[in-house]
């Protein structure tokens, strides 16, 4: 039996058992959900940085999309946001490392 205690996708118990093993699962409630979503954050973040395969780079945006529910908000609200930040401080297009300030 492999132990895992982490936040799976919807579908994956069903997974599981279409493979002829038996998942045991719980449904968290609010507090240890949003401490789920955020180690998921981090592994999805983790596996994109040492792979650099987009489908991991998909993963943290499934998890960034269940951050923004969680909180009450929608990907639009975010993304204006995003766009305001943009418009004051830049985006990363131009690959400027800040090495110091003297």
């Amino acid at each position: 039996m492999k132990e895992y205690n982490k936040l799976v996708r919807d579908k994956i118990p069903e997974i599981i058992k279409a493979n002829g093993e038996i998942p045991v699962v719980y449904f968290a409630d609010e507090k240890r959900y949003i401490l789920k979503l955020k180690e998921k954050l981090q592994e999805e973040v983790s596996e994109f940085i040492e792979s650099e395969d987009i489908e991991e780079l998909a993963d943290v945006l499934e998890v960034v999309h269940a951050l923004i529910s969680f909180k009450g908000k929608t990907f639009d609200e975010i993304e204006k946001i995003r766009i305001n930040k943009l418009e004051k401080r830049g985006g990363f297009k131009n690959k400027i490392i800040l090495e110091k300030v003297n």
